[in-house]
């Protein structure tokens, strides 16, 4: 993982997500280490993140443009509840989305245990820097902060560990459905 050393884990705090990573990205500015790779949402289906995305135990997490419409090639990610926002030494300097991804075309779907958290900045951290240490104007010209980029946090609830907003019990993951289906094979004549 990017050069560090053997048994550091990457499991970032919302607030490190946003003042360490997102800011720095969309500031233009360089983050070490450089891991977090930048991703087309409308590109890739959740289920296709290993191997693309940088990988914290049972989490993916990202870099992508913002966009209006969160589709992909197999499905689309529907946001639910309100946003939360992220503070740092009691400022907000982002807010948190949370959605989840659903087979097939919007507003329609089967919905998926993938769960994606989407982090944004707000537009009164443009003119500051968030992470203290940093001033908000370099080589006299203020720092141009973009909102376009997003940061995201994936990764597929559980049965277990099902979060309260997903706790559905007539639903099945996409993948539960295709298990149960595979039990009518018997009822299927096949040609000799």
């Amino acid at each position: 993982m990017g050069g560090l050393p053997p048994g550091f884990r990457f499991f970032p705090s919302d607030e490190e997500l946003v003042v360490h990573f997102l800011y720095p990205k969309a500031s233009l500015l360089p983050c070490h280490p450089d891991i977090i790779p930048s991703l087309n949402l409308r590109h890739v289906d959740p289920w296709d993140l290993d191997g693309k995305a940088l990988q914290g135990g049972n989490q993916w997490y990202f870099f992508s443009q913002r966009i209006q419409n969160r589709v992909s090639p197999n499905g689309h990610w529907m946001p639910i509840g309100i946003d939360e926002p992220i503070t740092s030494s009691n400022k907000v300097v982002g807010m948190k989305k949370t959605l989840v991804f659903y087979i097939g075309e919007a507003p329609c779907g089967v919905k998926t245990n993938w769960v994606m958290l989407e982090y944004h900045l707000l537009d009164s951290s443009t003119n500051s820097s968030s992470s203290g240490n940093r001033s908000s104007k370099k080589r006299g010209h203020q720092r141009i902060v973009s909102d376009n980029w997003i940061i995201c946090r994936v990764y597929e609830a559980s049965c277990d560990s099902v979060p309260s907003f997903l706790n559905d019990e007539t639903e099945l993951s996409c993948l539960d459905e295709v298990f149960l289906s595979l039990d009518d094979l018997d009822e299927i004549s096949l040609p000799n």
